[in-house]
């Protein structure tokens, strides 16, 4: 049909004025978008902004924005940008939008009602926001051709919304990673249309509907993680013929695995690892032909590998880990030809491993430890050059390793402790460029280290208790990355290398037990990082180097039994970090010193030196010879007179002393109603006004040293009040004020700053900052605890550690806080942490300032062992009672009361490792993460963990310093964060 030209033209004009109006329109909007969505002061976004206010089309030159020919919106897509704000109502404006895309940029708030009228829609991702409150399912009625929709790791609320069952077309529903509870509504089986159904990682209970099934196109189904359903597997799932991926792992399920699942041929991965699984592994899942991933570790399976699983040809993983299989490890296994990871370790497997295993050249990570596997090494395990672990710990493999293995450039860890191997160590072992970890401990192996050794990575070599020869080479000194060295219990001999002192990131050295001579070089003190050096049971000689008390960081060092002689540098006793020195068994002499440290170490610990004299003794003879160091007692006699005039004069003090004690007793009584404000800043309030605050109504928290108040001074600033139970200012201060002076005066971000006190004779108010966000035990055990995301958990941790580091090695004279929990981390209105009440119950007690206390101070749960049975506290003490606070941060559990009578967090945490066997850091985690964490990287988990477990060991010097968490928590090791908790992460 033509128009007549004045008509067309007329057409023209209107179309184009029609969609400039339009294209206003869709400007506008984006505008209102931005304004509502990103952050005041945030600089994200910069290009939406109306600069060209004569193009009315340029919006669609915006990031992330993408227009049709008529100039609408068709597709937002801004992926990772920090906009700190809401979606707002404005968004249903945009008639023409096919794609919404805003992915993991902090967006908070709830969906607004008006994305109902997105009816153009088609894809929706909102994942990995922060999302909250109950799902809005109304919104879904006007989404009529909406295909996919995803709200992965969000905190949405309330039951599963249903109305997605009106969605004809829908293909792909994640609604993981948020916290909806309840039952998987029914009515999902009906969206026949569906192809990928993702609701892991919520809390949902009740049955797993067997109707999924009926779902006729699905391909994926993820109902696992976090969930905890009733009852089993449902053996209808073996007709979803479509299904191409199953995970229920972590889902609390039960009973036998159903034997239906073998008819899912085109299934190329099955997760059903972490349950309550019984019943052996049927046999029937050899029809599986497309598996590719098979784990079901964490189970309760029996039994042995069904040799019908010769058929599954295309396995690229299986994982049989922490169960209680048996029997022999069919020859088949070795023969797979992808086969790339095979863990079965905490089983009870025997006999020899498949000769052919590693033959197809693809093995890359292999760990059978804690089962009864004996005969060799099969020789092919590198064949292709891609092995990356090694782990074959507490078996009876006997035999020499093969010195092959020691050209496998890709291994990354070896850790082949507590065998039966014996033969020389392969050289090539100690030039692998990518080794981390080499474990060969406990096993018979001989002859010589090698002269080179250049492996550059490695940072833990044990070789502790063999049969090791000859000298330690100086290329040792090759290692610059090596943090842990364990030689001893071998027959080495020589003298130790000087160039062990370029190992400047040595924390542990042990090389005792051997047949070591020579001295002690003074240069070890170079490696300043060292916490234990063991070099007892040698034939060392010469002296007690002084340069070694310049390691500052030194928990224990043990110099027993050996030829050493000379007298004890007196430099010891400063060494403040020392809670461990034997120096048993040597050849010492002169007067025992006692100063600092020193003073703590009884006479066990110096028994065997018959030259060394004790501190008190009258006479030394192996004591220095000078003059002035000479006792003469005899050199001259009190007379008669002498003696009266020291009377008098002692008589006369006294007296005039208890004038003085009486003159100030007087003056204290005058005075002993009145109320004091000491302050350590400028503060504009008074005493008055925080006596004013002490209502009950005020109270925000008791605990055993007192009652804690909010107080709202008059020029408007929040304080926290601390009324003190006990002493006030008077003669029982026991250097109470003296003490709280140097509190007020530290500074540090992360400790809660002491405005000052109130005081009178009988009562000791404190003043603190106020923390709006109270205590992280609060916090992490209450109700708000589950949406406490993994990032903020780790921040509070590394925050944290910054604070107890200060008191420990910054303040002068070193704070010991005694009472580390996670009630007495506060977080302010950002959630950053703060020490809180450090140092006080140390203050309060009778013994004062002595570092042997008269009482145990602390709270249940997180007293370290060594203080309990010795009183002796230390920096240490604090150590231990943090990793406490980072397994509380880990867990989600309480340091004590939900694990049985008399069994703590710790005890726990070690009972679960012990049942795993713990031969992986990620299985350790995995059985124990708080279950209420969703997406967490767990790479920055496991690391977390392990600094939690150095901070509880049970000996005191085997803990890293304050100083040494905060370099380990703010220098994770360089690895791939994951948002799947999945062992092949690591």
């Amino acid at each position: 049909m033509s128009f007549p030209p004045k008509i067309s033209l007329f057409l023209q004009i209107f179309i184009f004025f029609a969609s400039t109006i339009n294209a206003n329109s869709d400007l506008e909007t984006l505008l209102k978008l931005k304004e509502s969505m990103v952050a005041p002061g945030t600089s994200s976004l910069l290009d939406w902004n109306n600069n060209k206010k004569n193009d009315p089309f340029a919006h669609c030159s915006f990031s992330g924005v993408t227009c049709n020919n008529n100039s609408h919106v068709i597709s937002i897509n801004i992926t990772n940008v920090p906009l700190f704000g809401t979606i707002p109502p404005e968004i249903g404006l945009l008639e023409n939008l096919e794609n919404l895309t805003i992915f993991g940029d902090n967006i908070t708030g709830t969906l607004p009602l008006e994305m109902s009228q997105l009816s153009s829609i088609k894809y929706v991702n909102l994942s990995y926001n922060n999302f909250s409150g109950p799902f809005p399912g109304e919104i879904l009625l006007g989404l009529i051709k909406l295909e996919s929709f995803d709200i992965y790791n969000n905190n949405f609320t309330g039951e599963l919304p249903t109305e997605f069952v009106k969605l004809k077309k829908l293909e792909t529903l994640h609604l993981g990673g948020n916290y909806f509870h309840g039952e998987i509504p029914e009515v999902y089986s009906h969206i026949e249309s569906l192809k990928w159904l993702g609701l892991d990682g919520n809390s949902l209970t009740g049955k797993i509907p067997k109707s999924l099934a009926l779902l006729p196109n699905l391909e994926e189904l993820r109902l696992g993680y976090y969930n905890s359903y009733e009852g089993g597997i449902p053996s209808e799932f073996g007709n979803i013929s479509t299904l191409k991926l199953l995970d229920l792992g972590n889902s609390n399920l039960d009973g036998e695995v159903p034997p239906t699942l073998g008819n899912l041929k085109k299934l190329h991965s099955l997760f059903l690892q972490m349950n309550r699984l019984t019943g052996h592994i049927p046999s029937e899942l050899s029809g599986l032909e497309s598996l590719m991933s098979f784990d079901l570790s964490f189970n309760q399976l029996t039994g042995e590998i069904p040799e019908s699983f010769v058929k599954l040809q295309n396995l690229t993983l299986i994982n049989l880990f922490r169960n209680n299989l048996h029997g022999p490890i069919p020859p088949f296994i070795g023969d797979l030809p992808n086969l790339e990871v095979l863990q079965i370790w905490g089983n009870n497997f025997t006999l020899e491993l498949p000769e052919n295993l590693g033959r197809n050249g693809r093995l890359l990570f292999l760990d059978v430890t804690t089962n009864h596997f004996t005969g060799r090494i099969p020789p092919d395990l590198c064949k292709g050059g891609k092995l990356k672990t090694l782990i074959l710990m507490e078996n009876y493999f006997f035999g020499p390793i093969p010195e092959h293995l020691g050209e496998c450039k890709s291994l990354t860890r070896i850790r082949v402790r507590k065998n039966y191997f014996n033969g020389t160590i392969p050289a090539g072992f100690f030039k692998l460029p990518e080794l981390d970890m080499l474990e060969l401990d406990n096993n018979y192996f001989t002859g010589e280290l090698p002269t080179e050794i250049n492996a550059n990575n490695l940072t833990k070599l044990v070789l502790s208790n063999n049969w090791i020869t000859g000298n330690i080479p100086p290329s040792i000194g090759n290692l610059k990355n090596l943090v842990t060295l364990s030689l001893d219990m071998n027959r080495l001999s020589g003298e130790i290398p000087q160039e062990i002192a370029t190992l400047n990131k040595l924390v542990t050295i042990n090389l005792s037990g051997n047949n070591l001579t020579g001295e002690i070089p003074s240069s070890i003190a170079l490696c300043s990082e060292l916490t234990l050096v063991d070099l007892s049971r040698n034939q060392l000689v010469g002296e007690v180097p002084k340069e070694i008390t310049k390691l500052n960081s030194l928990n224990a060092l043990n110099l027993s039994r050996n030829q050493l002689s000379g007298a004890i540098p007196g430099e010891v006793g400063v060494m403040t970090g020392l809670t461990v020195l034997d120096l048993s068994y040597n050849d010492l002499s002169g007067r025992r010193p006692t100063n600092g440290q020193l003073k703590f170490f009884n006479d066990s610990y110096f028994v065997g030196n018959p030259k060394l004299c004790l501190p008190h003794a009258t006479f030394c003879p192996s004591a220095s010879n000078s003059p002035q160091n000479v006792h003469k007692i005899h050199s001259g006699k009190f007379t008669t007179a002498q003696l009266v005039i020291t009377v008098i004069i002692l008589v006369t003090v006294a007296l005039l002393l208890a004038v003085t004690v009486l003159f100030i007793k007087k003056e204290k009584f005058k005075n002993s109603k009145l109320w004091k404000l000491t302050a350590f800043q400028k503060l504009n309030f008074r005493a008055g006004d925080v006596l004013e605050c002490l209502k009950e109504e005020n109270i925000i928290g008791k605990g055993g040293a007192g009652v804690v108040y909010r107080g709202s001074m008059s020029n408007g600033i929040d304080v926290a009040i601390k009324k003190l139970v006990g002493r006030g200012t008077g003669h029982h201060d026991h250097g109470f004020s003296a003490e709280i002076q140097t509190l007020g005066r530290i500074r540090h971000r992360n400790i809660v700053r002491l405005l000052g006190y109130v005081s009178n004779k009988d009562t000791n108010l404190l003043l603190y900052e106020y923390m709006s966000n109270g205590s992280l035990g609060e916090m992490l055990h209450g109700a708000k605890g589950a949406h406490l995301k993994w990032e903020t958990r780790y921040r509070i941790a590394v925050e944290a550690a910054k604070g107890l580091c200060y008191l420990h090695h910054d303040c002068s004279p070193s704070i010991i806080h005694r009472d580390v929990k996670s009630n007495n981390i506060l977080l302010d209105s950002d959630y950053e942490a703060h020490v809180a009440d450090f140092g006080l119950a140390k203050f309060l007690q009778d013994a004062g300032a002595s570092e042997c206390m008269s009482s145990v101070a602390g709270s249940y749960g997180y007293i370290a062992p060594e203080y309990a049975y010795t009183l002796k506290v230390d920096q240490k003490s604090d150590v231990y009672s943090f990793g406490v606070v980072l397994l509380e941060l880990i867990t989600g559990h309480k340091p004590v009361g939900e694990f049985g009578d008399g069994v703590d967090i710790v005890r726990w945490v070690y009972k679960t490792m012990s049942e795993l066997s713990q031969p992986s850091d990620a299985a350790s985690v995995l059985a124990v993460v708080d279950s209420r964490l969703h997406s967490y990287p767990l790479a920055s988990v496991v690391n977390l963990f392990k600094i939690a477990m150095m901070c509880v060991e049970e000996e005191s010097c085997a803990r890293p310093t304050m100083r040494e968490v905060v370099h380990m928590l703010t220098n994770p090791p360089q690895s791939t964060t994951t948002t799947t908790p999945t062992l092949l992460a690591l």
